[in-house]
């Protein structure tokens, strides 16, 4: 009975003194109470890391520190590696869940046992305003792995996964600095079907001036090395492989297109090569 087991709640968090605290405080606020909280803790330099001494009376947490390596993804695989739950869920540090996230999300698997990866519908937040998305449509449940080629459209802190299944896949890609989520929810999506709860049950509060998106600002470069790394590794299914092949050549088209613009001539051909080079056969040339 998925009552009695437990939900392992990662937060990896750098430098977010005061944030932490808040999101923190958004999983004691939980409705379902079987929960552990692992947090770990990426070299902070703020004290970030002290603060959260006030926490260590309570063995539902576990506080693992590290040496700075500033990659998500490692941060989060040090996390469940010690996780003891089933199920497995992201909150980012910066983040919030509503009261009623993990009872909603605990609710659905239960009336969806082959569900093995759920997420839900989320308010965004910047400078205290709420940011309209009504202008992303898009499928959000069932076979996601065409339209998650795009862009990443699952935030890890709206997910609740089966901890088997991060490990079956082998988790986070260490290696790359931004876009490990995208990158892994298509190793996720390219083989499951995904649960999706039509409801906001995360804040996600953008707009920090240090977070990683901040620093490099145009990101698409990180999901073609991402992308680049799923094809040439035959790491999908075929017919999956063939789709996200498409998708590499046309990113490496535009990203061609915008070195030009900027006098990155060089550059620009070797993504011009490479959109040739990864564009299937049957594929349509621009």
């Amino acid at each position: 009975m998925l009552e009695n087991e437990t939900v392992s709640v990662i937060i990896p968090v750098y430098n977010r003194k005061k944030a932490v605290h808040e999101a923190i405080r958004s999983v004691l606020g939980q409705t379902w109470k079987n929960w552990e909280l692992i947090i770990a803790d990426d070299g902070s330099t703020d004290g970030t890391l002290e603060s959260l001494d006030i926490y260590g009376q309570d063995d539902r947490f576990r506080l693992i520190s590290l040496r700075h390596n500033g990659h998500p993804g490692f941060v989060r695989n040090r996390a469940v590696e010690e996780a003891r739950g089933r199920w497995i869920a992201f909150l980012d540090s910066d983040d919030l869940w509503s009261p009623d996230k993990l009872s909603r999300q605990i609710s659905y698997m239960r009336n969806h046992e082959d569900c093995s990866f759920l997420h839900s519908r989320e308010i965004w937040m910047r400078e205290e305003k709420i940011i309209s998305q009504a202008h992303r449509k898009h499928r959000k449940e069932g076979d996601l792995f065409k339209v998650s080629l795009g862009k990443c459209e699952i935030s890890p802190s709206t997910v609740l996964m089966e901890r088997a299944l991060f490990n079956a896949l082998g988790g986070f890609r260490e290696d790359l600095e931004i876009c490990e989520d995208y990158e892994l929810w298509l190793r996720v999506t390219s083989r499951c079907s995904v649960g999706y709860i039509d409801e906001d049950l995360v804040t996600k509060r953008a707009g920090g001036g240090d977070q990683l998106s901040f620093k490099y600002g145009f990101i698409e470069i990180f999901k073609i090395r991402a992308l680049r790394s799923l094809v040439e590794g035959h790491s999908l299914p075929r017919e999956r492989e063939l789709v996200a092949s498409a998708e590499l050549a046309r990113k490496c088209r535009i990203y061609a297109k915008g070195c030009r613009k900027r006098g990155r001539e060089k550059e620009a051909d070797k993504y011009d090569s490479l959109y040739f080079f990864y564009l299937p056969d049957d594929g349509h040339r621009e």
